[in-house]
Parts: structure tokens; sequence; C-alpha cells
């Protein structure tokens, strides 16, 4: 497709120039833009096609970057990308050393604050709007959030905060979730046109300052006011917040949103705008089915996304062993109930869900109360299994801490998408749960080297009376044979898989697919150490008192992780190895194919045997000078 209109626009400069009559042409090849795009690269999909129109109008109205327009999660904000400079490396995107998946401060000066993780964004352009404020600087801030990133707490602790210092900040709402309702129509809209014009707003505050001279007819007028707008507008839980509520608005009308915006800029103090949109607007199978077209692979668009099928079947994923153990557990065990905070089908919760409603809870993006809720329960005889990703169970981590293993409560967390995770980058890597889970007293941290361990394990913390931890990565394992049995492991105990000579390679999880291959080609020992909290000392102490060196394997970072804890035990029985620590190092990883970050962290097979066959000549010379010296 030529597009003829948007490839003259590198900057929101260029959006500005255009005619009003222009404008509906550059959301159309937008639009189709994102769809060859996205289809080829794969990303998130649905969503962005929801936002073209407001990106348009924002850019058109807001002076960025001076105005700071902050974007919530991300997943909306690939019209932002093009609009703003970046259109010519869109087929860079999610791959190394290209575009991010989200906004990101190093990127570019248009992506104000870098975000991945959801409901911050009112939150973040609270803090600009104050530092405007202080710095008496003539500067708009604007938020954009989805209805369903408004479930979690923090977005009403800053609505709150907002209203309580009158901040001049809009908050946009974009409720992509609801059809468009008859409230969204010609009347709505034009009764938001009214509301934010000048002439209304003049007239607003004129009328109160009359009305307030004659506290009688003040106090009528504002109850008849506030039982009106309960009646009509959905606005009255922010206008208690203390915002002036708009809406809400058809969020595809490019006009509309563009004139609404400006009336909008030219107020002062906290706004909330609420605008309805169609995820997957303009492409009918993204319509239909939002939630297959959230987040894609590449795909035909002539065709879009197609089932697999015939071959041999294909190995189940870890998310998918995770999902079937679910469903055959709660069968045994009526006590099973399941937690998501808004991750049903990216935590394989989709089966258990319909065979179990009454005992399937999704608590939307709200992991704090996820976590607080599975402490009730196990409180009161329940056993509960949290299904969370690894980046996210950071957000309930004092809950974590002080709800569940303060208390040593039976609950199971089902860590997914933990260690690198890939092409999402940094805000989504799992880089840090064995650390900031190893030094919490009580708690059982397990990790599986392939499916079948992955079940086992499931099953032993389940029925572990205390607080318990699987983490399991992203995507398929090395295709182990999954038994139906369930049967505990031996608490603490690992597993030596194959003794050699002269180094031991301790292994948590994953990597044990590659260390194998290392090991075989060095002739060394190889352990699968299966758990990271407890560790099986003796076994360690044996490795030590038999090796020259020890070397520890995880996809978690070095500091405090799992090495760290093998570390610990050698200082403190005072033993002299030799150890060298693999794992993810001490900086943030960037976006990328998993495979990719395994070799940049040095944890593929041919990366795990040249360094530990380079740290054992090292140490053969250091030994043999010592004997020379001798």
């Amino acid at each position: 497709m030529t597009y003829t209109l948007l490839d003259t626009i590198d900057s929101p400069e260029d959006i500005r120039a255009l005619e009003p009559k222009q404008l509906q042409q550059l959301v159309d090849e937008l639009r189709a833009f994102i769809i060859d795009s996205v289809s080829s690269t794969g990303g998130h999909f649905a969503a962005n096609l929801g936002t073209v129109e407001l990106t348009v109008a924002l850019h058109r109205v807001y002076n960025t970057p001076h105005d700071r327009l902050v974007w919530d999660v991300g997943h909306q904000a690939y019209a932002h990308k093009i609009l703003t400079g970046r259109r010519r490396a869109m087929p860079t995107l999610r791959q190394k050393g290209g575009l991010s998946g989200f906004p990101r401060r190093e990127e570019s000066l248009y992506d104000t604050f870098g975000v991945g993780h959801s409901s911050t964004s009112i939150s973040a352009a609270l803090g600009m709007a104050l530092a405007a404020r202080h710095q008496h600087a003539d500067r708009k801030v604007a938020a954009v959030i989805g209805d369903g990133a408004l479930t979690a707490g923090m977005a009403y602790e800053a609505l709150c905060h907002a209203g309580s210092i009158d901040a001049d900040l809009l908050v946009i709402l974009n409720d992509n979730d609801m059809s468009i309702s008859p409230n969204v129509g010609a009347m709505s809209n034009y009764l938001t046109r009214l509301l934010s014009s000048p002439l209304y707003t003049n007239l607003r505050e004129s009328s109160k300052d009359l009305l307030k001279r004659l506290p009688p007819v003040w106090e009528v007028a504002q109850r008849t006011r506030e039982h009106l707008r309960g009646m009509l507008i959905p606005g009255t839980l922010f206008e208690e917040m203390g915002f002036h509520y708009f809406g809400p608005i058809d969020g595809h009308d490019v006009h509309l949103l563009t004139q609404t915006l400006e009336n909008l800029r030219g107020l002062k103090g906290p706004r909330l705008l609420h605008i309805v949109t169609r995820k997957g607007k303009g492409y009918t199978p993204a319509e239909e089915n939002p939630v297959a077209y959230h987040g894609v692979s590449r795909f035909d668009p002539e065709r879009g996304i197609q089932p697999t099928s015939g071959g041999k079947p294909a190995s189940p994923t870890y998310t998918q062993v995770f999902g079937r153990w679910l469903c055959d557990m709660a069968a045994r065990d009526e006590r099973l109930t399941a937690i998501t905070p808004a991750m049903r089908e990216g935590s394989g919760l989709v089966e258990f869900s319909e065979q179990y409603p009454d005992r399937y809870y999704d608590v939307a993006i709200a992991e704090q109360h996820a976590v607080t809720l599975a402490a009730g329960m196990a409180c009161d005889g329940l056993k509960p299994v949290v299904a969370i990703y690894s980046t996210f169970l950071q957000r309930g981590y004092d809950q974590l801490i002080h709800d569940v293993a303060l208390q040593n409560l039976p609950v199971l967390f089902a860590i997914d998408r933990a260690g690198v995770v890939g092409p999402d980058g940094a805000t989504h890597a799992g880089s840090f749960d064995m650390s900031f889970m190893r030094c919490l007293p009580n708690m059982l941290i397990m990790a599986p080297s392939d499916e079948n361990e992955c079940r086992q394990m499931l099953y032993t913390g389940f029925i572990h009376e205390g607080p318990a931890a699987v983490r399991y990565p992203r995507g398929k394992g090395p295709g182990a044979i999954i038994e139906e049995e369930m049967r505990a492991l031996p608490i603490g105990k690992a597993e030596i898989v194959r003794r050699g000579h002269e180094a031991a390679l301790l292994c948590f999880g994953a990597p044990l697919a590659g260390a194998r291959i290392a090991a075989d080609a060095l002739d060394t020992t190889l352990v699968n150490m299966r758990f990271v909290k407890p560790l099986d000392e003796d076994l360690i102490l044996e490795m030590a008192a038999s090796h020259r060196l020890l070397v520890t394997i995880e996809d978690n970072a070095i500091a405090g992780g799992a090495g760290s804890g093998v570390n610990e035990l050698l200082a403190r029985h005072g033993l002299q190895v030799e150890i060298l620590n693999l794992g993810l190092p001490d900086r943030f990883l960037e976006h990328a194919s998993r495979e990719e970050l395994l070799q940049e962290a040095g944890l593929d097979a041919e990366s795990i045997r040249a360094r530990v066959a380079a740290r054992l000549a090292d140490s053969g010379k250091i030994v043999q000078h010592r004997r020379v010296r001798q």
C-alpha cells in the first residue's frame, strides 16, 4: 500500500501543519501501516489499532515533546512511535538492537516515561505536572490509561492525590472493553463538547460565585447537580475525587477528539476525558477476537492468525503443563482455588476457569490483592494457587513477605516467565525472583529442569504446609515425557545427572539442557539442583570435596541468586573451593529473542562449555605455578 500522507509525517509538527480535512486520511493510512508492520514483526496488535485516532488528535493538539504525554503500559503506543520519527525503524520492533515494544526514555524525547507494567501513567504524569508547577513552566501534561489498567489500586491512589491538590492534569480513560453504548452517540458527543467549551466553563464558575452568596439556593443547586450527574453521566466517582469529568465520547472520531482536546487543553485543574474505542479497530479478525490478537507473532494479514494443524502433536509449553496439572489437582482436592491478576490466558488458566468457575478468581490488575487474598484463603483451610508472571510478582512483594511468608501460610506460587523472556524486554524479564524470594524465611523454592519435573514440583509445593514457589520459563522445555502420576519430591534433595572429573556443574532449573551438553563435552559432573531453597547442602559439600571447581548455573540474576546461596554455604563451612557463578549479569538485558539473550548472558550450551573450560585452564595454571614455587 502507498502511504501518501503518512510518508510525509516525520514529527508531530507535520501533523499540526495539516488541514483538518486531511486528518481522516492520516488515520486511515496509519491504521493500515500498523496492520502491515506488526503482521510482519509480531507485537501488540489489537490495542494499538484502537488508539490511532486518539494518537493523531493528541499530537495535533498538544505541543509535544514540550507538553508531556504519558502512555500506560505501552500496548497502545505504536502509533505514537510511528508519528514521532520512528516509522522507518518499525521493521526492527522488539528485535535485538531495534525499537522497544514499549515507550522508553532512551529511545525518544517523545517517550516521556518508560513503561511496561500497568497503571503507572497517572502517578508519573502527576509528578510531571507538579514539576511544571514548581518550575512555573507553561507545560501541559496528559496521561492515557486503559480501562483494564484502571483496575489497579495505584491508579486510584494517583487520582485521589491529583484531585486533592488541584493538579493541572488531563487523564484520558481509553475504555476499550465495552461496546459503544447508546450514551456514546450524537447527544453525548454534543454534551461533552458543550461541557468542555470555554463558554460553559465560564458560566459554571461565575454561577458558583453568584449562588454561593445565597447559601440555601447553593445547597439545593449542588444536590440537584450531583443527583442529575449521577443519573445521566458515569463520572460521579471521578467528580468525587476532584476531577472534572467529560464523556464518554466516540474515540474513533478524530475531529471530535481534536475539538474536545483543544477545549480541555485550555482548561486548568484535574480533568478526565472518557473515550470509548474498539480493540482491533479496522481489522475484522482482531475486532472479533481481541484476546487472540492482543500479542501476535508474524502472520499473513490476508488470512489472519491460522491454527496449527497436522503433523506430530507439539510438546506442551511449561504454561500448558501448569494448566493441565491445575485441573488434575483440582479434581483430587476440592480445597484448591486458583487466583490470577488478569492473566488467565497467559498463565494457562482458561481450561480451569471453565471447569471450575466457582474456584477461579481473576482479581484484575491487582497483584498485591491477589497475594493477600490467597493468604486469607489459606488462613481458613483453602489451598490457593497464585498463577503469576515473575515480573508481576515483584509488585506484590510486600504482601509475599508480610502476609504469606511471615505467617507461614500454605500458598503455592506458580511463577511463569521466569528468567529471560525475550522481545518484551527488561520490563517483562523474570530475572530476580530467586534473589528476592531466597532471602525470605519459610519459603520453599523450586526450579524444574523439564516438563515432568515441573508437574511433580507443583504437586510437591501444593501439599507442602507452608509457602512454596515453582518458577519456570516461557515456552517449551526439552520435551520430557510427562507422568500422569503425581509424586512428592524429597524436599531439598538434588539429583546427580552424570559423574565426571575436575568440575561439578550445579544447575538450577531450565539451563540444565545446555549444561548437559557442556558437561558431556568436558566430562564434568552435572547436578540437577532442583531446590533453590533449601539447598542440598550435603551434596554440595561432597562436590566441593571431590572437585577442584564448582560451577553454579541459573537463569536468574547472579546477585543474590542460587549461586550466592552456594557461596554462602561454602563460606559458612570455611571451605576454600574455586567457584564460578554463571547467571544473568548485573544489568537490564534489552529486548531480543530468548535464544539471543541466553547467548548474551553466557547461558547457552557453547558459552557454558567455553567458560568452564577457560576457568579450568586458568585454575590449572595457578596450581602448576604453586607447585613450581614450592
